[in-house]
């Protein structure tokens, strides 16, 4: 097996959910008491998000490179970064670290394709939302992907920011994505990405109106894949 480095802290909530999916997987494909090798960088959100509000994104980049280098530094073969909103300065970790990024983006464009979606609903923080660093590569591979009306995306993206990456789940919140999710399903999407990592927290991806793809379950399964080798 490879080792893989995660970069995660951004939440810890999401970080953990990768860390127990990858491992779960590992487990699955290997069998007996398999588990996958990691090296994780856990950053403390709470210097990093303030950044990111402020568009503060070259001291991100920093802050996120310098993770990247002491995980290739610590042996690890490979990257992940356990966050949407953080693949914004993949670039510049991938090239920091000299190291091959397993890319959340081309991930889910991989499973879209597979399932034969060519409209999706997108939902995650704003910066994920509004700016192409992961739906580009989404939508280079011939998928049209639908954010929610303003009103709805600034609710999510403060839900995200106040109360799921302090691992907070309130009713009203579970509420509002289900209704988001409705109207996608209305408006004839064919699935929905959840592109935050922890907006699984606030929906059954299975027991849903419409098929909902959840970034995290995605993206660990391909690490698994990615280690395996």
């Amino acid at each position: 097996m490879r080792k893989l480095g995660m970069i995660g802290g951004t939440s810890w909530h999401s970080t953990a959910m990768y860390y127990e999916q990858i491992n779960r997987g590992i487990a699955q494909r290997f069998g007996g008491v398999a588990s996958a090798p990691l090296v994780i960088e856990s950053l403390n959100l709470a210097d990093v998000a303030p950044l990111q509000l402020a568009g503060e994104w070259a001291a991100v980049a920093e802050i996120v490179a310098s993770a990247g280098r002491r995980l290739a530094a610590a042996g690890a073969e490979g990257l992940i970064l356990c966050s949407n909103t953080m693949h914004k300065v993949a670039d510049e970790v991938q090239a920091a670290a000299g190291l091959e990024l397993i890319h959340i983006g081309d991930a889910v464009a991989d499973r879209l394709v597979a399932d034969g979606v060519k409209r999706a609903g997108f939902i995650g923080t704003r910066f994920t939302m509004g700016e192409p660093f992961v739906r580009g590569r989404i939508e280079a591979r011939g998928i049209t992907l639908a954010p929610p009306a303003a009103a709805t995306a600034q609710e999510i993206d403060r839900i995200i920011f106040e109360e799921l990456a302090k691992g907070q789940v309130t009713r009203n919140s579970q509420r509002r994505l289900k209704t988001c999710l409705t109207e996608m399903g209305q408006a004839r999407q064919q699935g929905v990405v959840l592109a935050c990592t922890e907006l699984v927290l606030l929906v059954d991806p299975v027991a849903n109106v419409l098929p909902v793809y959840d970034t995290t379950a995605i993206h660990a399964r391909a690490a698994v894949e990615w280690i395996a080798g």
